[in-house]
């Protein structure tokens, strides 16, 4: 029997599903069960099919990546479950180390590092993901919550807590309602992937679009939540004056040139923000 399911969730974006499963098929063994689930891609699959013959592939039509995660679930069998997203790549010792953490606690989240997949110098997009995109000690630590790029946990977990919800964070969902349920949640560095900085700014503002929507669901609709909504959106102005030293002082940043861009992306994307959540706040609606 298989001692560990790995599930992959993927949309339309076949280029970096092919380098995540370049670095992770070395690392799989017969006690390993790896399974991709595409959730409807409007991409042609003949191809990739042709590619990895061995893989096991399923397609999930409803839309979200929490729902193409729980078909994962529900079509593997082992008893431990390590998630990754396509657009991530693995560490070499990634599923090792997963399989020597199996055991020490209920749920834990690894370490996303941030690359590039164009040459320098960052555009303000990639200059503003090299220092925010990803801070998994932070989220586990101070706010109960692992991104599901990269995330370990066990079956009877998964089904005490249920599935991943759409509409929602569905990361932070999950794992809020896991450790209400008692289940505890660690960090462990040594457990890496890596994931891309966004290029530009259209694909930055449809990223924070998105988990605005997903924040807004987790927030709540009551009048009460909506006030607390609207002052969160205020707060982004201010906001902006507080992390502007970190981008000054971020040692990947190269020169003068990349921190600039990196805090006029960061106006940028936090004025929007307060927008989007003003909005929502008015509106009631997502």
């Amino acid at each position: 029997m298989s001692e560990l399911a790995i599930i992959i969730p993927h949309y339309n974006d076949l280029d970096r599903l092919e380098r995540c499963l370049e670095h992770l098929m070395p690392q799989i063994g017969a006690h390993i069960e790896l399974i991709v689930v595409d959730n409807a891609s409007t991409v042609d699959l003949s191809s990739f099919k042709s590619d990895w013959p061995d893989l096991r592939l399923v397609s999930e039509s409803k839309k979200g990546a929490a729902e193409a995660r729980n078909r994962g679930v529900a079509e593997t069998s082992a008893p431990n479950l390590l998630f990754i997203d396509a657009d991530c790549v693995p560490a070499e010792d990634w599923v090792a180390t997963a399989m020597a953490l199996i055991g020490r606690t209920d749920l834990i989240g690894g370490e996303v590092a941030v690359f590039d997949e164009t040459p320098a110098p960052r555009s303000g997009s990639e200059a503003f993901e090299t220092v925010f995109a990803f801070n998994f000690k932070r989220y586990i630590e101070e706010e109960n919550f692992s991104g599901s790029g990269n995330l370990l946990t066990r079956r009877d977990v998964f089904e005490k807590t249920g599935p991943f919800h759409t509409g929602v964070s569905e990361d932070m969902d999950w794992c809020h309602r896991a450790i209400a349920a008692g289940f505890k949640l660690e960090y462990e560095e040594t457990l890496r992937v890596s994931h891309p900085s966004r290029q530009d700014w259209d694909a930055l503002q449809r990223k924070w679009k998105r988990v605005t929507e997903e924040q807004f669901g987790v927030n709540g609709n009551s009048p009460r939540a909506r006030v607390k909504w609207a002052v969160r959106a205020l707060m982004m102005p201010p906001s902006i004056l507080v992390h502007i030293p970190r981008i000054l002082r971020h040692p990947r940043l190269a020169g003068f040139g990349e921190r600039i861009s990196a805090v006029g992306t960061l106006f940028r994307l936090r004025l929007q923000r307060m927008f989007w959540m003003l909005r929502q706040a008015i509106s009631g609606v997502a």
